[in-house]
């Protein structure tokens, strides 16, 4: 009985041993993760990537008007850390499977709820949380391996682009910025009608760059410098002023936001207060 046991143990130590000891290699496929920062919200994509080797890609080794992963391996997961809105539809914050059905002229892009498929093995439609139409484009440069990349970024979006063999197809992610960071210019400095000069030039500055109220834009700035005065809050009290057409103003606070940037040896705001005063004259 103690003999047999004891080759029981021998056996399960070997096969441990073994199983330990697999040669590893590199993967056929890849496995890639990407992350931005598109406006507030943090996009990932999580994704495998293959190579052509000498393969017809679309067409062939991913048949025309049938279900692919876009990569390879598991599903391609997107994650958004905040409600985005793709192809004209709002999308809540989380986890999506990514799947394509293509063709020459048109793809079918699809976000999935389901992102535990091996590839699209057990796909279901029913899973679908949105599909969309993109118009895929022919690339000048071959495209050895599959890509996923942000691209066209703005303050509010980004494009989410596809590229292998010759083939790039793009569709947009959009988020919602502008009610986000009035909800915090809400907490933080109306409600708590806050001093801080950090806060009062974070709320003009937004006010100024989205074109909002001026005139409010321009009290939180004036505030902000009234006991902490800084080369880069000067100059945008400047063109605040400037925008609100005080014109003379502005170049008087132009020309001491230029000084503070002197005194400061910050040459890019020397220029940049100088280019202003040169339009105001």
């Amino acid at each position: 009985m103690k003999q047999k046991i004891a080759f029981t143990l021998t056996f399960l130590l070997c096969s441990i041993i073994s199983f330990a000891q697999q040669i590893q290699m590199p993967q056929a496929s890849p496995s890639a993760k990407i992350a931005q920062k598109v406006g507030l919200t943090d996009v990932t994509v999580d994704y495998s990537r293959p190579s052509t080797k000498g393969r017809k890609i679309f067409g062939e080794l991913v048949p025309y008007g049938q279900i692919w992963r876009t990569g390879a391996n598991g599903a391609t997961v997107l994650s958004f850390s905040t409600d985005v809105i793709i192809g004209g539809k709002t999308i809540p914050a989380g986890q999506y499977a990514l799947y394509a059905i293509p063709s020459k002229s048109e793809w079918t892009m699809i976000l999935c709820k389901n992102t535990e498929l091996w590839g699209a093995i057990g796909y279901d439609q029913a899973d679908d949380i949105l599909r969309f139409s993109a118009k895929p484009e022919k690339l000048k440069k071959k495209e050895e391996t599959f890509e996923i990349s942000f691209a066209n970024m703005t303050d509010t979006g980004s494009d989410l682009s596809l590229r292998w063999e010759k083939t790039q197809v793009d569709f947009r992610i959009e988020t919602q910025v502008d009610p986000l960071v009035m909800s915090q210019i809400k907490e933080y400095v109306i409600d708590n009608n806050t001093t801080d000069p950090s806060l009062l030039y974070s709320a003009a500055s937004y006010y100024y760059t989205n074109k909002k109220d001026m005139t409010q834009a321009y009290k939180w700035i004036s505030e902000s410098v009234k006991d902490d005065p800084k080369y880069w809050t000067m100059h945008l009290k400047a063109k605040i002023e400037a925008s609100i057409g005080e014109k003379t103003t502005a170049v008087e606070t132009a020309q001491e936001a230029k000084k503070l940037a002197q005194e400061a040896g910050n040459p890019d705001y020397v220029a940049l207060n100088e280019r202003l005063i040169k339009t105001l004259k």
